[in-house]
């Protein structure tokens, strides 16, 4: 006759502790009603023992486990007689309700992401307590520092995430990469972080169509002007801004051509600037971080004709249309 080892043998339990609580939650969860104990044990495997005093001491042991842990087992009649009594563990109480921000938080939590270094762990849990599982009405790109360009107004982040919750309209003034101003009428859809900017998307009331706008280059406050339209079916805000190329560190990167001069004073001025290559005309391009090219435009204007913006366009057409301003004035 073979001998039955202790892990072949009938009722002797194997399974991982943690197994069977998730397995006896998970089945609690589920049942449309209290389960007794003989219940319990007749779908359990892990309650099936030929011990029935060492399987109810098991059992026991998983009860003060699981509210030790916080899970809210309870024991209620399993009829409305209460003729009998079984254990469940309700839903409501269980499952954590939808987090859901008002935007005075939303701009909070923002605050509280500021940062220019690599991403944390923090970093992380606090993007997405922003943006949500589904992007919500605030979205942003995975990578890239939660970093507000100097310029952008903490009260105008909050009123164009209020608008897009809303699906309220906003008009107010802007100013264009090229320098032209105008009034602008907005469905607002959605707030966008990418590439260290953030950005209004919604419909274009004026010109029919969907727009993102740079909160940086707005010029006045939001004036709501009532119910807007709806987004589109399947409508993703980020897919209607473009992103900025970034370096290694996660910061949008900016060359700019400097005489080998006022290479030497930019290194010493623009926080961030390394020595790329130089040109063969003996000009220096450096490697200048760009995450608010509102401050970095007029800092290069600074250098007149020593200096020239190679690339990203916008930054290089925001400095032409500063210089054209200038001219003009």
């Amino acid at each position: 006759m073979r001998r039955l080892s202790s892990r072949t043998m009938p009722g002797q339990d194997t399974m991982e502790p943690l197994e069977r609580l998730l397995n006896l939650v998970g089945l609690l969860l589920e049942a449309p009603t209290p389960l007794t104990f003989e219940q319990i044990r007749e779908t359990l495997e892990a309650y099936q023992g030929d011990n029935l005093d060492s399987v109810k001491r098991k059992f026991e042991r998983d009860k003060d486990m699981l509210r030790a842990y916080g899970i809210p087992l309870e024991m209620t009649g399993t009829d409305v007689w209460d003729v009998e009594q079984g254990y469940t563990i309700r839903k409501e109480r269980y499952y954590l309700p939808d987090i859901a921000f008002t935007p005075e938080e939303i701009t909070a939590l923002y605050l509280a992401a500021q940062s220019g270094s690599a991403t944390t762990d923090a970093i992380s849990g606090v993007r997405k307590l922003i943006y949500g599982v589904d992007g919500g009405v605030l979205t942003g790109s995975a990578g890239g520092p939660l970093a507000m360009e100097s310029d952008t107004d903490q009260d105008r982040l909050m009123a164009a995430a209020a608008a897009a919750s809303d699906r309220h309209a906003v008009r107010f003034g802007y100013r264009t990469a090229q320098g032209a101003t105008s009034e602008r009428t907005i469905d607002a859809f959605g707030v966008v972080f990418r590439s260290g900017r953030w950005y209004l998307v919604g419909h274009d009331r004026e010109r029919d169509a969907i727009r993102a706008f740079r909160l940086s280059r707005v010029t006045s406050d939001l004036t709501d002007v009532g119910s807007g339209a709806d987004p589109p079916e399947g409508f993703a805000a980020i897919e209607h801004v473009e992103s900025a190329p970034w370096d290694a560190a996660g910061l949008p990167v900016a060359h700019v051509a400097f005489t080998p001069e006022a290479a030497v004073l930019a290194e010493g001025n623009i926080t961030g600037a390394t020595r790329e290559r130089a040109r063969d005309d003996g000009w220096i391009v450096l490697a200048v971080p760009a995450a608010d090219p509102d401050t970095l435009g007029p800092l290069i204007l600074q250098y007149g004709p020593e200096a020239e913006v190679l690339d990203p366009p916008a930054l290089r057409d925001d400095v032409i249309a500063r210089l054209e301003a200038v001219t003009r004035g």
